[in-house]
């Protein structure tokens, strides 16, 4: 049986087959995203597919997993900063509209983005961000990916 990660996310990062982790944390993993449309894109994938929202957590997991959130971020802005000087901030979110377990998205947004998006919510990008072949994660986000890790680690 032959099948494909994005399957079983968190499964597959338990097994180390999930090429988009980045590090192991506390409650969670550190993943790259799958689109790239902003550089840097990451999400904090929790460590348990059961657990579907952040209350399902108890407390001292909770503040365990919004403290990996928080370093995933501050990482993620440290190393946007720092190679591309047009960054602005960073925005998170915890959505649980689509896949079945706790995730936190962490966007780094950019004065580059189009006038009428950039102050907008990331979801309100065109199909051809989510869908379309010019932003899939490859081998030219290795030195992103990089810099987000090695800021994870110095953030420890």
């Amino acid at each position: 049986m032959n099948t494909d990660w994005r399957d079983d996310r968190i499964g597959s990062a338990h097994r180390g087959e999930n090429p988009t982790v980045m590090r192991r944390l506390d409650q969670g993993f550190a993943v790259i995203g799958d689109r790239q449309f902003l550089p840097g894109y990451s999400v904090l994938l929790t460590d348990d597919p059961s657990v579907t929202r952040l209350s399902d957590l108890p407390r001292a997991r909770r503040t365990a997993y919004l403290a990996d959130m928080e370093r995933l971020a501050e990482a993620v802005e440290l190393a946007c900063r720092r190679l591309d000087p047009a960054f602005r901030r960073v925005n998170i979110e915890i959505l649980g509209n689509t896949d079945p377990y706790l995730h936190a998205h962490v966007w780094p947004r950019y004065d580059w983005e189009p006038e009428d998006l950039v102050r907008l919510p990331v979801w309100l990008y065109g199909e051809e961000y989510w869908r379309g072949t010019g932003h899939e994660l490859g081998a030219r986000h290795e030195g992103l990916r990089t810099a987000i890790g090695e800021e994870l680690d110095r953030l420890a």
